[in-house]
């Protein structure tokens, strides 16, 4: 199955959840607002100074070389009185402009006179000069920010400029995450020098949690679920009762020992799709019936490929924008960007390739070497994938499509 059609199968099951909290504005980073922010005021409230210098009629200043009597001192978070014609108000950054002054001459243009009485200005100032218009930057009743918007360190400076200490948005998904298979062993268990033959330290876990966390996800870790189908089983009916999603990687085949598939659709439904893509391929979609007497409904199940860095980029692809559209976001995609490959690619891949490079000094890409999927150090190492169309070649100095890892992960 291509990629593309993978992932609008997938969202035709994601509906927006619904639940929304109010929470802090400190702590909003990265949430996704649940309605409109509509601003209540006008920002700046009022004209006022961009830079520390003198308040003045343009019109009383048609040459340089003028002297004009300082009749008053407006620092930000005061409000003077209005400027007489013909004189001068000494002003700070931020402080609102007087009634009738139009303009700002900044301190550099302008040498103080009797101990800071008069000025001289050495400038013309033109109408507007330095000056920050009331609502220039919002207006009352604009939305300032949008329902579905994941908020960014200054969208929320934005809010706080408007005056909300909370906002609304989406309630965290609730994500149930663990890993099967015996021979996995957590670091700390074992020492490397005692790892028994075939056994593997389960790296997967580590960063599909820390990708749920980045996404703003309530992750509940499950471990590492035995192979035997009756533990399997229990962890997935405890899984569906207080989660939206079970996520698990690895595990999803036909095998002997390879009881998630029999055990979902004893309790659910599931689909397994081959997609046409590497790393990946093997991907698993599917729901988990709720108990009569819980909550009801079913929690979706998604199974991803074992090897590591199959993990990282079909959950980069295929779960990251699942999860966003669970929580209303508007927006599910990254664009790629158009950029130089400073490297060859001689042999096209029957598969649509997402390859591990990072950006180098001169503009271009350079490739991670080794690109197999078991190889997580390409995944540390590069800052994006190149998406890569299905039997194709690169040659250096060809245009290709980078996908930054910094919008992926953020």
């Amino acid at each position: 199955m291509p990629l593309d059609e993978a992932l609008q199968r997938l969202l035709a099951h994601a509906a927006p959840l619904g639940r929304a909290e109010q929470v802090s504005t400190f702590d909003a980073d990265g949430r996704v607002l649940a309605q409109d922010v509509v601003s209540a005021l006008q920002v700046p409230p009022h004209d006022n100074s961009s830079m520390d210098g003198y308040a003045v009629r343009s019109a009383d200043l048609v040459h340089a070389g003028i002297e004009l009597p300082v009749s008053q001192r407006i620092a930000a978070g005061q409000f003077g009185t209005p400027l007489a014609p013909g004189s001068a108000a000494r002003i700070f950054t931020g402080a609102p402009l007087p009634q009738g002054a139009d303009s700002v001459v900044m301190q550099e243009d302008a040498e103080p006179l009797e101990g800071g009485a008069r000025v001289r200005f050495a400038a013309v100032p033109a109408p507007g000069q330095w000056v920050r218009a009331a609502g220039e930057d919002v207006t009352r009743g604009a939305v300032v920010l949008q329902k579905g918007e994941r908020l960014a360190p200054a969208s929320m400076g934005l809010a706080a400029g408007i005056g909300l200490a909370e906002l609304c948005v989406a309630a965290r998904p609730r994500v149930a995450l663990f890993s099967t298979g015996d021979e996995l062993v957590m670091p700390g268990e074992v020492p490397p020098a005692q790892m028994a033959p075939g056994a593997i330290y389960n790296s997967n876990r580590f960063f599909l949690r820390a990708l749920l966390l980045r996404l703003g996800c309530a992750v509940t870790d499950l471990g590492i679920v035995p192979d035997r189908r009756d533990a399997t089983l229990a962890a997935l009916r405890s899984a569906a009762e207080g989660h939206d999603l079970i996520l698990t990687s690895g595990g999803v085949s036909v095998g002997e020992e390879d009881h998630i598939k029999p055990a979902v659709e004893q309790l659910g439904t599931l689909d397994l799709w081959q997609i046409a893509m590497k790393p990946g391929k093997p991907f698993a979609y599917g729901q988990i019936r709720r108990a009569a007497g819980g909550q009801g409904g079913a929690a979706h199940f998604m199974g991803l490929p074992g090897n590591p860095v199959s993990s990282f980029v079909t959950f980069l692809l295929l779960v990251r924008p699942f999860l966003l559209k669970l929580l209303g976001a508007a927006r599910l995609d990254v664009p790629a960007l158009a950029l130089r490959a400073d490297f060859d690619l001689p042999k096209a891949d029957k598969r649509r390739e997402f390859l591990r490079a990072r950006r180098n000094g001169q503009g271009g890409l350079d490739l991670f070497t080794n690109q197999s999927s078991g190889v997580l150090t390409s995944a540390h190492w590069a800052d994006g994938l190149i998406d890569h169309p299905a039997g194709a070649t690169i040659a250096r100095g060809d245009t290709v499509r980078f996908i930054p890892l910094a919008e992926l992960l953020a």
